[in-house]
């Protein structure tokens, strides 16, 4: 991973206090890529009671894939670092973030990822959950 993304990535979970802390600096260019107190959707960010715990997974995705439906129980957020996604939801609303976009993703709401571009989707999500929990529940094929 490039170390400007790393950089953004920490930014991202840091918040504003980071940035003024290396702001004017020659060495650092500290661009902030999500300030937010609501997800995407619209929904109230509410962290989860009980001891906290930081969880990021890099998902990586060939064109045309999709994550299949699933709904996240806890606080994310979703970074994508190449490609193009577009997130379908149940409701019938589409969301579209490129490469350098990121998002507060919905919680427990049933939403599908899929790769629309012509090469991989790489994107990084970070989850605000408890020890033990789950972040992600895949929808029954029942």
């Amino acid at each position: 991973m490039k170390r400007t993304n790393i950089i953004l990535l920490v930014l991202l979970l840091t918040g504003p206090g980071i940035v003024l802390a290396i702001d004017g600096s020659d060495m650092i260019k500290a661009t902030p890529v999500l300030k937010a107190q609501r997800t995407w959707i619209g929904q109230d960010i509410v962290y989860p009671k009980g001891q906290a715990e930081m969880s990021g997974v890099v998902i990586e995705m060939v064109p045309g894939g999709e994550t299949g439906w699933h709904k996240h129980p806890v606080p994310s957020v979703g970074y994508v670092i190449e490609g193009q996604l577009e997130v379908h939801f149940k409701s019938g609303e589409v969301k579209k973030l490129n490469a350098g976009e990121a998002a507060a993703e919905a919680v427990n709401v049933w939403h599908n990822g899929v790769n629309v571009g012509e090469g991989p989707v790489k994107l990084v999500v970070f989850y605000v959950g408890t020890p033990n929990a789950k972040l992600t529940e895949r929808e029954s094929s029942e």
